[in-house]
Formats: structure tokens, sequence, C-alpha cells
């Protein structure tokens, strides 16, 4: 098949907290709708919830995530920042090391090719 509708499970997905480890502040929860997996193609697409909190991130993974809700702040170790909103979009390159800060409940869809 070379087409394929992407639809979400209509059931929420269980709410996960962020791993302590990686905690910077606040009690941030996660979800994640998996609605195109090609592990062939190293390739996987979806939309991802999270509640207000910050986290340290490191990227293996090439990501494009376009916002459809909520605001966010990413800010990479090298200084790099970025503010992002709904329709904003953004990749995340592999190497990127920084982190990953929900200032309101935010919801994005997702594109990841993982490394070969």
């Amino acid at each position: 098949m070379r087409l394929h509708i992407l639809k979400r499970d209509a059931e929420a997905a269980e709410a996960t907290p962020v791993a302590a480890n990686v905690l910077v502040s606040g009690t941030p929860q996660t979800r994640v709708w998996i609605t195109y997996d090609a592990p062939a193609e190293r390739l996987c697409a979806g939309e991802w919830e999270a509640t207000p909190g910050k986290w340290r991130v490191t990227y293996e993974e090439w990501e494009y995530c376009l916002m459809v809700s909520g605001l966010c702040v990413v800010e990479g170790d090298d200084g790099t920042r970025i503010v992002a909103g709904p329709g904003d979009a953004f990749v995340l390159e592999p190497g990127f090391v920084g982190t990953w800060e929900v200032l309101e409940t935010m919801r994005k869809h997702w594109v990841i090719r993982t490394p070969a």
C-alpha cells in the first residue's frame, strides 16, 4: 500500500510521567498516539500531548514537529531557543541536547526517522 490515512485511536493513550532522572521542574505527563509505523523504513508518525513542566532531552533521531495547541520552549545547550505555539513547525536533529519546557498543555503532530 502506498497511501495511508492516519487516524489515531479514539481512546486516550495512558498518561505517563516524565522520568525523574531527566525532570527539571513540574510534574509533566505525556501521552503518545502512534498513527503510522514503518520499521523497515525507520519511520513513524503520530500525535503527542504533554502537560506543563520542564525536562532534559537528547535526540538520536530526526523529528519534525507541528504544534496543534498549547505552548512550549525548546532550548539547546548551545543556546539555540524556540518558542512554539499552534501552527508552528520545527525540526530536531540527531545530536540535539537541551531542555523541553511545556508552558501550556500542548499537542503536536510528529514524524520521526530513527538512525540506521
